[in-house]
C-alpha cells in the first residue's frame, strides 16, 4: 500500500461521523434485502470527499483500484471522484485505459450515486463520438447498477442534444422492475425534454400508457399541470 493511499484513508477516516453514518446507511437501503444491503458508511460530506479527491488525483490506477474494492461507500466514492478528474487531464490512450479500467470494476461502482457520479463523465464522454454498443450489454445486465450506468451514460450524449441512443436504452429499460432504473430512465426522459420537448413528447406519446408510474412522473416533471395531468389520466 503506498504512503498517499494511507494518507487518503488516514483523512478520510479522520472526518468520519458515526451519527451521520446512522442516516446516510438508512437513505441508501443497506438493510437485508434493500438495494445498498451491506454497505458500510463512514458518514462524510460529498463536499469533503470531492477535497481530498482534489488533492489526490494524481494517484495511479493500482491506488484507485484499492479504494474502489474497500468495504467502506466513501472510499469508493471518493475513487471514483480521483477517477473523473484524473479522466479528464488524460489524453485519448490515457482516457481509454481509465474507461478499460471502469468496465473492469463495475461491480465495485454498487450504489446510485456511485454510477450517477461517475457513469456520464467518464463512460458517457468517452462514447460520445464512438461505437456504444456496451451500453446495450450493460442495459441488458442483470446486475441492477449496470443498467443504470448504461442509462446514466446516455446524459453525456444528452447534453450534447444527442437523444437517440438514450431513447432506445429507455425504451428497452421500460419494464424494468427496479424503482432506481425507473426512477433513471424517467430522469433522463425529463433532460431530453428539456433540451427538446418535442422528442420527449414523441416518446412518452408511444408509451407512456405502459410506463412505470415512477418513471413517467420524472419524466413529466417539468411539464406544466394541464400536460403533467394529461399524461398521468392513463
Amino acid at each position: 500500500m503506498s504512503n498517499e493511499l494511507n494518507n487518503i484513508k488516514e483523512e478520510l477516516q479522520n472526518i468520519q461521523d458515526p451519527e451521520k453514518a446512522k442516516i446516510v446507511s438508512k437513505f441508501f437501503k443497506t438493510g437485508k434485502g434493500q438495494y445498498g444491503e451491506g454497505d458500510i458508511f463512514l458518514g462524510i460530506r460529498v463536499p469533503d470527499q470531492r477535497k481530498t479527491a482534489k488533492k489526490y488525483s494524481h494517484i495511479p490506477l493500482d491506488d484507485i483500484d484499492q479504494l474502489l474494492k474497500s468495504n467502506f461507500h466513501e472510499y469508493r466514492l471518493t475513487s471514483l471522484l480521483i477517477l473523473v478528474l484524473k479522466y479528464k487531464k488524460e489524453d485519448f490512450d490515457g482516457k481509454k485505459e481509465i474507461v478499460d479500467f471502469y468496465l473492469s470494476h463495475t461491480k465495485n461502482i454498487n450504489n446510485w450515486d456511485l454510477v450517477d457520479s461517475s457513469a456520464p463523465n467518464i463512460l458517457g464522454d468517452f462514447l460520445l463520438d464512438k461505437d456504444k454498443s456496451v451500453l446495450y450489454r450493460l442495459a441488458r445486465s442483470n446486475n441492477l447498477w449496470e443498467r443504470r450506468t448504461a442509462i446514466l451514460s446516455t446524459f453525456a450524449f444528452i447534453k450534447k442534444n444527442k437523444f437517440e441512443d438514450a431513447l432506445n436504452i429507455a425504451e428497452f429499460l421500460l419494464f424494468d422492475k427496479h424503482d432506481l432504473i425507473h426512477k433513471a430512465v424517467g430522469w433522463m426522459l425529463r433532460e431530453i425534454g428539456k433540451r427538446d420537448e418535442r422528442t420527449e413528447e414523441d416518446f412518452l406519446e408511444q408509451h407512456y400508457r405502459k410506463m412505470p408510474r415512477t418513471m413517467l412522473r420524472y419524466s413529466i416533471e417539468k411539464f406544466d399541470n394541464d400536460k403533467r395531468n394529461f399524461y398521468l389520466r392513463k
